[in-house]
């Protein structure tokens, strides 16, 4: 199967700037990377830079100190490096199902976000994975959740949920790395190409793998791509899966729920897209890239967020119900106590943001506003975070004994970690943004017509022959 096939794709008319050809698509984000970087760019990259600095510093007073210097107490044994590590996790969500389950359903409306959305997962399961390092306290031992031999011969508890979250986010970020990686090499083909001087002629030739663009690459690379998206396709629904064990295979009242697993996926989804689209909007207005990110882009990724939200919301929803269905006092009054006891604004801001916000969305002027969609997309990256925090937090400072109650206040180093590791993913996207084609290239010339087998009239583009399969085979 390859990117030009004839799919019939909603709005595909509308996927390019009419203007758009071959090589105004290989000059608009190639541009990025070949010219200085702006003013703007330095600003933010040394602010997330100094962002990370203070990661550094957290985490290295934690690591002399111990976790006792973050606002953890004895009901609440887990607080905000769990939740930061969930949140992350979830917003490493979108990547997986923007680049693999839409190719395989063919729909060609992603080729324009979709390595945005597989950057930002290698970033957010980097982050993700910084914290179940550091929260175990004696990180020296942190090797102790793999399953390799060591001095004590001591083997890792395979019926722990916890384990389970090693591999499935370290699988997830390796095949989720090779899959970013193939789908550059034709990208950075096209670089090496059109470097100007040894040191990027050399650095991106050696990252394309001698790649020519000739007919047998194509294929082999087509089958490449296809094989490693139906690896990462069941990781969509797997990952978040697991992480949701850390809680529903527990008998803490709040927890032990067997709606978590897709309840947890839909929400990945839902704070995935939202994240993609807050850096989305920002890089399209910065870079000029409103030819390439259409208006149908944002559309669509504005339904997806109306229709996860609203699955989140009838998760909500059904976690009272059958709290109260169970007849369980300890389950009832863990619910109740999310919606008015000591944490009731935190549970407040959560459905506000996550429930009421995306409900704008079922108009079509509103799904179509630029500014409108960029504050959603930050509310909805609030709420989830405030979703994991609720979950996490009420269900634990109100043991079943009341002598046991307490209340979570965050420490310095606790807000200086979560600061930190958003430096850190900052940082790295925006290293992404200047060094690496931010836009598919080669994908998005499959939407052209002149991409077609079919189209001989057009050949524009014929001298750039790593641009589309279907110009690739017709040259050779």
């Amino acid at each position: 199967m390859s990117f030009h096939a004839p799919i019939r794709a909603i709005g595909e008319k509308d996927l390019v700037a009419p203007k758009s050809s071959f090589r105004s698509i290989t000059e608009a984000v190639s541009r990025v990377s070949e010219t200085p970087a702006p003013k703007g760019w330095w600003i933010a990259f040394l602010t997330a830079l100094s962002f990370t600095g203070v990661l550094g510093l957290a985490v290295g007073y934690l690591f002399w100190r111990g976790i006792g210097v973050w606002g953890n107490n004895s009901p609440v044994a887990w607080a905000w490096d769990i939740t930061n590590f969930v949140w992350w996790v979830g917003i490493g969500h979108a990547g997986t199902l923007i680049s693999a389950v839409l190719f395989l359903f063919r729909q060609k409306w992603r080729t324009s976000i979709n390595r945005f959305a597989e950057a930002m997962t290698i970033f957010a399961v980097i982050c993700a994975l910084l914290f179940p390092g550091i929260h175990v306290g004696r990180v020296w031992h942190a090797y102790y959740l793999f399953p390799i031999p060591n001095q004590m011969g001591a083997w890792p508890n395979f019926k722990s949920p916890l384990l389970w979250d090693v591999f499935a986010v370290s699988t997830y970020f390796t095949v989720s790395l090779l899959f970013w990686y193939v789908g550059l090499i034709p990208d950075f083909a096209t670089l090496r190409d059109r470097a100007k001087n040894a040191t990027r002629r050399f650095s991106y030739g050696f990252l394309a793998l001698g790649w020519r663009g000739s007919n047998r690459h194509w294929q082999t690379y087509e089958r490449a791509y296809m094989i490693l998206a139906a690896l990462s396709t069941p990781l969509v629904l797997s990952v978040h899966s697991v992480v949701s064990f850390d809680f529903a295979t527990s008998v803490e009242p709040g927890w032990h729920t067997t709606i978590f697993p897709p309840y947890f996926v839909a929400g990945a989804v839902f704070s995935g897209f939202a994240m993609v689209m807050t850096l989305l909007l920002i890089a399209r207005a910065v870079f000029k890239l409103t030819d390439l990110v259409t208006m149908t882009h944002i559309e669509l990724m504005n339904k997806i967020m109306l229709a996860t939200g609203t699955l989140v919301g009838y998760a909500y929803a059904m976690e009272f119900f059958i709290a109260w269905y169970s007849g369980n006092q300890y389950e009832r009054y863990v619910f109740i106590n999310r919606a008015t006891g000591p944490y009731a604004w935190a549970y407040w801001i959560m459905i506000t943001c996550n429930v009421i916000s995306p409900q704008l969305f079922w108009s079509k002027r509103l799904r179509t506003n630029i500014p409108l969609s960029f504050v959603v997309s930050i509310f909805i990256n609030i709420g989830m975070w405030f979703e994991r925090f609720v979950i996490i937090v009420t269900s634990l400072h109100r043991d079943f004994v009341p002598s046991s109650w307490g209340y979570f206040h965050p420490t310095l180093i606790d807000i200086g970690t979560y600061l930190g590791s958003l430096g850190l993913f900052f940082t790295l996207f925006l290293l992404f943004l200047r060094w690496v084609p931010m836009i598919a290239i080669a994908e998005l010339k499959s939407v052209l017509p002149e991409a077609s087998p079919h189209h001989g009239e057009h050949q524009d583009g014929a001298s750039e022959e790593h641009g589309t399969p279907a110009l690739a085979a017709e040259g050779n």
